[in-house]
Parts: structure tokens; C-alpha cells; sequence
């Protein structure tokens, strides 16, 4: 195999650990806390897991542990998108049960959840693992979005551990993924399984965290990925002073992404989905948002800029909110006939007698490219893939529009030339940054210290991360205790609760207090790429968010 020199370099990466991970694994004892409560809808979630709900807390602190050094054989899944570092979190996994035993074996379900429900297992060793160390992306056993769900699939899934002889299985994901992982482990034990379930908590988009997960992995490189390339177009505009650059970056359900990097670069405007639903503004209220910047920056001389967006915009304007839940219903209720519907004016002609007039007259007035992403594939979850809606040209053209009526009306007299951009699977894979690297590796080590302390429904946990990594705290947290109930696919169904931008935090007010200064000057800022050698306050520095966020209260 070829490989870069950085590769290689990052080969010989040793990733930091907590000091209570550092200690000989039977020094690593774990403490538990006191039973848990689900963040809303306690009752229905109690019904749904009746075995595994209202598990305490764990922590791991220093103690004997005589059950750690006992033979694990163990697999585990890469689940839904890339994010980096989802190596190392395998690799922690790894070393943690060749620590506790040499003998104990790791095995890797290719393909995600499809992998475990058909048995495409590879034995993981020495040589495979230490090919992916420290490395982006999840080739090392690939990935994939099946979920288990049906009767068959979970039967399938508990043959597959019997056929192994698993002890437990890790699964690394976001939070639809870990909600299936809380499933799996109430149905093994339903079935009086003693194989256990533990996941990790990984999505780039940064909306899987609470009091006990400060960040889900991958956030952070990726973050840093585009804000190096929003700066690079920063700096680029700010010379040739002729672009408004608007830029679509990944973030589905919140603005985390959005709000990290216009905090790293700031641009002159970026656009925070949970701030418009909160506010109720239209479509027309968030393109006049934008163009009051660029009729500013205009009367300087400015007729260029930044705009961030975020992936999931639509879905937080109330009209847009609504059209597409619409449109999903329709589609979740009469699924069999809509697929039937080949054609863009038949499928148009169906819906205007499945959704709302008031929604209707609103899919009619799109622009037919960007009407046509609203009505394709729906995801595996029953919703919009909103990834594939331009919103980005969507907007653009809106400005132009208003651009164009102001300038009839003599109140904006600038040039306005756009350019559009997509920063998504761009940063899913990069090598994973020195915090990544290391906060991913401790994560799979806990994974690790979980199984071997005979606990199932966990996700692995690893706190204070804006101190050195010595001093991060790891333990465990029990799904059920992140879980609520949500419509999918017509009917409500448990899934671990998605952390969306608060207005009143500190990432955010942070931003509101400088934004309008951005919004009329040039303040960018050009972070550059990541660096991986130096001074720590250079390379392991976290993202600004988990810094304000620290800072609350």
C-alpha cells in the first residue's frame, strides 16, 4: 500500500488518554450513580425498555477490577456517515481488550447494521488495525445506513452474536443510530441474551451532546476542515472584491457547524436555523435579513461577502417547515402509489390533493429544479433529504430578485455577482485532528471498560474536554436517559433527542454580540488548515463552541 507522508507521520501518533485510563485496566474500577430518567416522555420510554430503562450513571475511577482481565469476544459497527476519527475509536476499543486479555478478539461487521444482520464479520488484528491509526474515514470496515428494525432483522442480529459467541457489540454513531443501538440491547435482553450493547457517540453535525456527552466526534475536524476553506474564500473575495460567496454547510437538524465556523471565520453573515424557527420569520423576512447586509456593504464600496447557511435552513422557515411535513405524510401514508408516479407534473398534480392548499401554492411558486429536490427519495427515516435541496441557489436567486426591486426603487445601486457552495463530505473523512484523535480513542477505550464492567444500553462517555486530556473525565450514559419520542413515518417512535443551538448559550450569544459589526465590515478571519505538529494551544485546541459553552453560568 502507498501511503502520504502525512500518513505515515500520523502513524507514529500515540492519542492522550484519561489518567484514570492510563492505570493497569485492573486498577480502572467503575462507579455507579443513581438511576436515570429519560429527557422527556419518561413514561412512554419506560414502557418501550422495559429491561434497560433508568440505568445509573457510570464513572470510571481508580479501584480493583477483578472482572476486567476475563477473555471478551467482541463486534463492532461504523454506523451512518463518515465522521474522523471513527478509526481510532476502534482502534481504542482494540487496545483496551488486548490490555485486559490477550487473548480476546475484536470483530468488525462490514457495512454497517446490514454487516451484524447478515454476518459479514473480518477479524480485526495487529496489522489491520495499525494500518487505519490516527487515519479519516471509515474504510476499515466501511459503513452504511440499514437500521434494525423488523422482527427479522433483530432475529437475524441475536443468530449472528450466538454464531460468534459475542459478548457485546459496539455500535458507533449519531443519535438515530445509538437510539438503534438502545433497541438492540432491550431486545437481547428480551430474549435472555447476555450479549451487551454499547455505543459511541459520532455525526459531525454536532447535535448529539448533553450534560454528559460535551460533543459528538468528528465535530471538531470537521469544523476546522471548513473553516479553513470558508477562510480560503474569504481571503479570496476580500481580493478580488467582486463575489458574495454563499456557502451550504452540513447541518440537517441544527446550526452547530454553522455557528462554529462563522464563529472561527466571521463571515458577514450566517444564518442560524434554530434563531428563524424561534422567530418565526418567513422566507422573504430571511432574504431581506441578507440583503439589508449587501445594500450596506454596497454604500462602502463592499459588493462582495460571506454567507453561511445551514443544510437544514428549509425545514426551520414556519412555511417550509410545514410544506414539508406535508409532503412527507403524504408520501409515508400513500407510499406504494406516490412511487408509482414517474413524471415531475404528475407527482405536482398528486400532491395538490395530499397536501394543503396554502402549502401547494408555496411548492408551486419554487423554481421547478429546486421543487423537484423537495419531492425525491426520502431518507431511510421517512424525511426530505434536505442535502440534495439547493437551498444555497435557492436563496440566491431571492436576492436577486430583491436585489433588482431595490435598485428600482433607487435604494441599492451595487453590483451583486454569487457564487454557491456545498461544504459537506468534504470534511466527513480528513484526518482526524489531534483532539479527535484523541478524544475518539478514549471513547473506544471506554467502550471497552464498559463491556468488561458487564453493563448494556450504554454510550460511551468522556467529559471536561477543555482540559487537557489527562484530565477528561470517562464513564458510560445510559440511552434510554437521552431518549424522547418523535414522528417518523406517520407514528411516534423513541429516538435519542437531538441537541439544537440555544439562543440563550454562549456559542450563540457570543455570535449575536458581534454579528452586526460583520454584517456591514470585512472581519474575516483565515484559520488555515489543522495542524497536527506543534505547540498544544495550536494543535489540540477544541472547537470554540465546546470553549463557550464551558464558560456558561
Amino acid at each position: 500500500m502507498v501511503i502520504s507522508a502525512l500518513q505515515k507521520a500520523r502513524y507514529g501518533y500515540k492519542p492522550k488518554l484519561p489518567a484514570c485510563l492510563c492505570s493497569p485496566v485492573c486498577d480502572i474500577a467503575v462507579e455507579l450513580g443513581a438511576p436515570t430518567e429519560a429527557v422527556a416522555d419518561q413514561e412512554e420510554i419506560r414502557k418501550i425498555f422495559k429491561l434497560s430503562y433508568g440505568k445509573p450513571l457510570a464513572t470510571f475511577v481508580n479501584g480493583k477490577n477483578e472482572k476486567i482481565n476475563r477473555e471478551l469476544k467482541v463486534g463492532v459497527i461504523l454506523s451512518g456517515g463518515q465522521a474522523p476519527g471513527g478509526h481510532n475509536v476502534i482502534a481504542g476499543l482494540y487496545d483496551g481488550l488486548k490490555k485486559g486479555n490477550p487473548n480476546s478478539a475484536l470483530y468488525g461487521f462490514r457495512g454497517g447494521p446490514s454487516g451484524l444482520i447478515e454476518n459479514k464479520a473480518v477479524h480485526l488484528d495487529d496489522a489491520l488495525i495499525d494500518e487505519y491509526r490516527n487515519t479519516g474515514g471509515f474504510d476499515i470496515i466501511g459503513s452504511g445506513r440499514t437500521k434494525v428494525e423488523t422482527p427479522e432483522q433483530f432475529a437475524a442480529s441475536l443468530e449472528t452474536v450466538k454464531k460468534l459467541s459475542l459478548d457485546a457489540v459496539v455500535i458507533i454513531g449519531g443519535d438515530d443510530s445509538n437510539t438503534n443501538a438502545a433497541l438492540l440491547a432491550e431486545y437481547f435482553l428480551d430474549q435472555g441474551s447476555a450479549t451487551q450493547v454499547i455505543g459511541c457517540p459520532k455525526t459531525i453535525d454536532g447535535d448529539l451532546k448533553n450534560e454528559y456527552i460535551e460533543t459528538s466526534f468528528g465535530f471538531d475536524t470537521a469544523c476546522k476542515t471548513y473553516s479553513e476553506l470558508i477562510g480560503n474564500l474569504g481571503r479570496d473575495t476580500n481580493s478580488a472584491k467582486k463575489y458574495w460567496h454563499f456557502i451550504k454547510l452540513m447541518g440537517r437538524a441544527a446550526s452547530h457547524i454553522a455557528l462554529e465556523c462563522a464563529l472561527q471565520t466571521q463571515p458577514n453573515i450566517c444564518l442560524i436555523s434554530e434563531e428563524i424557527e424561534a422567530k418565526g420569520l418567513s422566507l422573504d423576512q430571511v432574504i431581506d435579513q441578507i440583503c439589508a447586509s449587501i445594500v450596506r456593504r454596497a454604500e462602502n464600496g463592499d459588493n462582495f461577502g460571506i454567507v453561511l447557511i445551514p443544510e437544514g435552513l428549509v425545514e426551520f422557515i414556519p412555511e417550509m417547515k410545514k410544506l414539508i411535513s406535508e409532503i412527507n405524510d403524504a408520501i409515508a401514508r400513500r407510499e406504494s402509489e406516490f412511487a408509482g408516479i414517474s413524471s415531475f407534473i404528475d407527482q405536482m398534480y398528486w400532491f395538490s390533493h395530499c397536501i394543503s392548499e396554502s402549502s401547494y401554492q408555496i411548492l408551486q411558486t419554487l423554481p421547478p429544479d429546486i421543487a423537484r429536490e423537495f419531492l425525491m427519495d426520502r431518507d431511510p427515516h421517512g424525511n426530505v433529504q434536505v442535502s440534495r435541496i439547493e437551498t444555497e441557489k435557492l436563496l440566491v436567486g431571492m436576492v436577486e430578485k430583491k436585489l433588482y426591486a431595490l435598485k428600482q426603487e433607487k435604494i441599492y445601486r451595487g453590483k451583486f455577482s454569487a457564487l454557491t457552495h456545498f461544504f459537506g463530505y468534504e470534511g466527513r473523512c480528513a484526518f482526524p485532528s489531534n483532539f479527535d484523535a484523541d478524544y475518539c480513542y478514549s471513547l473506544g477505550y471506554s467502550a471497552f471498560v464498559l463491556i468488561a464492567a458487564g453493563l448494556t444500553g450504554y454510550l460511551s462517555s468522556v467529559r471536561n474536554l477543555t482540559a487537557p486530556a489527562n484530565e477528561w473525565i470517562a464513564g458510560g450514559v445510559p440511552l434510554t436517559m437521552m431518549m424522547n419520542l418523535e414522528q417518523r413515518h406517520g407514528s411516534k417512535k423513541p429516538v435519542i433527542k437531538k441537541a439544537l443551538v440555544e439562543l440563550d448559550g454562549g456559542p450563540f450569544r457570543a455570535f449575536d454580540a458581534v454579528r452586526d459589526t460583520w454584517a456591514v465590515k470585512t472581519s474575516f478571519l483565515f484559520p488555515g488548515a489543522i495542524q497536527y505538529f506543534g505547540p498544544p494551544e495550536v494543535c489540540d485546541e477544541p472547537t470554540k463552541t465546546l470553549r463557550l459553552e464551558h464558560l456558561r453560568g
